[in-house]
């Protein structure tokens, strides 16, 4: 469908492509991934048009429609439904139909329609214009970070339709699990060119590894090859005898293809340092209210007591409060009514977009770090930065020439300066590639005090949080269990994103998903125990095969060598790591029948709720 050939493009000295070469066929959905820089969006102004080739073709087949999200508003009609639905084509005879599903479908309730485009903010302006891309029905679509304004039912929604979308995507976006769940391909800009493979990201990654490493002998190989080369010339071009060797030699050399260097990417590697506290609890939130005015209570009666080590996420969809509530939380809004009492110990750094605005523009990245702990030395501060991929002069640069992603890694290069016991973080995957995003994941995990987060990214929410605060039906209520627990169990109301059901069906759907959380909770406090005991021993055992496979290896080269001293004590190791293993497997097994049992009976009563 569509073809770029030996296509080249330079600004300046950076040359973002060299003869790349790229054939995107009918229902391909790629997934493009590479650092900010790397010419992903460079890539998506040639596709159309915005920017041409230094050489090579850019080729697009006649009537073919591509479409992109604009990230800018022209907005011309006096409600949402009417300036919708000018992308409609005029001959569409379920014209309101369509539009009122995909707005629906993208956050808007019914009140919305009606209102002016004008009057909503930038995050629900951008998805007036996904609205109305996703209605002209393009034969392409080019999408650079659609769900960075989305909420995580948005969201869902949004992976559903271009899954079902018939034609090619090419998409951007830092959100792994949206982008292996729509793409069939994932592509990245390697060394100027473009490397595709069918799969996702893991596969993409795995594969690119194994290149590398191919491609890491082979320089290896080649260089020292060279070096034979020039070695021989250099003895034997003045000899009369071998000045035609030596010739003939040079011409090798001239004609071979010479490797690049890998020249391989820094990566944001760093874990928040932790405040060693007595405290069991760290928080006791009780009652908490907040409402702008008495008229308008965003949420109600908030109680929970946050435990040290566990990880709670607060979700649900935009404008309900959920920021609202980290910040009341953190002490920057005040409640109406309710206590929140920290203990004495507890000390907490604050990740939000409010925190991000408030970086002094006028401060060097360095300054602004080194103002939240000033007791630190410089030689600490430029650690940090490094830490934060900023190294050398870059960490000299000032705030007001920062990117969005670069400003988030400046903030969480505050939270690192200080020791903390309590991560407050306000949507921190946001402005952030997917390889910070792992960073940041792995630093939460392995944070040991506690931590609140809000966040629209499941893949987020799978990987750290230990339970739930959900904003939906007017309400904020808490949930005990992981977030797969919650969509298995309790799940996202159907009416989210539809018209509205009848009040008889809805209260009684809301009586039995009552029932069924309690019946949640009581089995996440009852099988805790359990899940840590098998985790625990799974560790062990792990580790025991780690060491009894490094011995095992030892034994073997002590054996070689002749070494009777070694090979014995190696053999009483390996014995002892045996019996070990043996052991732990029966008290594994033990663990996971009893865990087992007890998730059937309480798969039974869920049944019955």
């Amino acid at each position: 469908m569509i073809e770029l050939s030996n296509v080249s493009k330079s600004y300046g000295p950076n040359e973002l492509f060299s003869e790349l070469n790229l054939r995107l066929n009918s229902g391909n959905k790629i997934g493009l991934v590479g650092r900010n820089g790397s010419g992903k969006s460079t890539l998506f102004k040639l596709v159309l048009g915005e920017e041409q080739a230094d050489g090579g073709e850019v080729m697009i087949p006649r009537n073919y429609k591509i479409g992109a999200l604009k990230q800018y508003f022209d907005f011309t009609e006096k409600t949402l439904v009417e300036e919708t639905a000018l992308a409609l084509a005029e001959d569409d005879k379920f014209s309101i139909y369509k539009v009122e599903k995909i707005l629906y479908g993208l956050g808007f309730s019914q009140e919305d329609l009606e209102k002016e485009p004008k009057s909503f903010s930038g995050g629900y302006q951008i998805r007036i214009n996904l609205a109305k891309l996703l209605l002209t029905e393009p034969n392409m679509l080019l999408l650079d970070e659609p769900t960075n304004y989305l909420d995580i039912l948005s969201i869902r929604w949004l992976k559903a339709f271009l899954k079902n979308f018939d034609g090619e995507v090419i998409l951007i976006t830092h959100d792994r699990d949206f982008m292996d769940s729509v793409c069939t391909h994932t592509m990245g800009i390697i060394r100027r060119n473009a490397y595709m493979i069918a799969g996702g990201t893991e596969k993409f990654y795995e594969q690119l590894a194994s290149n590398e490493e191919h491609h890491e002998k082979q320089k290896i190989a080649q260089d020292k090859k060279i070096k034979e080369l020039e070695d021989f010339i250099s003895k034997n071009k003045a000899r009369a005898s071998t000045a035609a060797l030596a010739q003939s030699k040079v011409k090798i050399l001239e004609k071979m293809d010479v490797l690049e260097d890998i020249g391989y990417d820094t990566t944001l590697k760093f874990d928040f340092n932790f405040k060693d506290t007595p405290a069991k609890f760290l928080l006791e939130v009780k009652d908490v209210s907040f409402g702008y005015t008495k008229d308008n209570i965003l949420f109600k009666d908030i109680s929970f007591a946050l435990q040290k080590g566990e990880t709670l996420g607060i979700i649900g969809k935009n404008g309900k409060g959920k920021s609202t509530l980290l910040n009341v939380i953190a002490n920057d809004l005040t409640a109406l009514s309710g206590t929140i009492d920290y203990h004495g110990s507890a000390v907490f750094g604050h990740f939000g977009q409010t925190n991000i605005s408030h970086l002094n523009k006028n401060s060097t990245i360095m300054d602004e770090i080194h103002s939240t702990n000033t007791k630190l030395p410089e030689s600490v501060i430029r650690s940090i930065c490094g830490l934060m991929m900023f190294s050398g002069d870059n960490a000299k640069k000032k705030i007001s020439l920062l990117s969005g992603g670069e400003k988030s890694r400046v903030m969480l290069g505050k939270i690192i300066a200080k020791d903390v016991n309590i991560l407050f973080l306000d949507e921190p995957t946001n402005h952030l590639d997917m390889d910070s995003i792992v960073a940041l994941t792995k630093a939460i995990k392995a944070f040991e005090g506690s931590s609140i987060i809000v966040t629209h990214s499941e893949e987020l929410l799978r990987a750290v949080c230990d339970r739930l605060i959900v904003f939906a039906n007017d309400e904020a209520v808490c949930f005990e269990g992981t977030y797969d627990e919650f969509l298995e169990k309790i799940g996202w109301d159907d009416d989210v994103v539809e018209v509205k059901k009848e009040k008889t069906i809805k209260v009684n759907k809301k009586e039995s998903k009552k029932l069924r959380a309690l019946i949640v909770a009581e089995k996440s406090k009852a099988t805790s125990p359990l899940k840590k005991e098998v985790e625990k021993l799974e560790a062990e055992i792990s580790k025991l095969e780690e060491l009894l496979d490094h011995d095992q290896n030892e034994l073997t080269k002590a054996t070689n060598k002749g070494d009777n001293n070694s090979s014995l004590e190696l053999l009483k190791n390996i014995n002892k790591y045996e019996k070990d293993i043996e052991t732990k497997f029966s008290a594994l097994e033990i663990s996971q029948t009893k865990l087992d049992e007890m998730n059937k009976e309480f798969e039974k009563r869920m049944n019955e709720a």
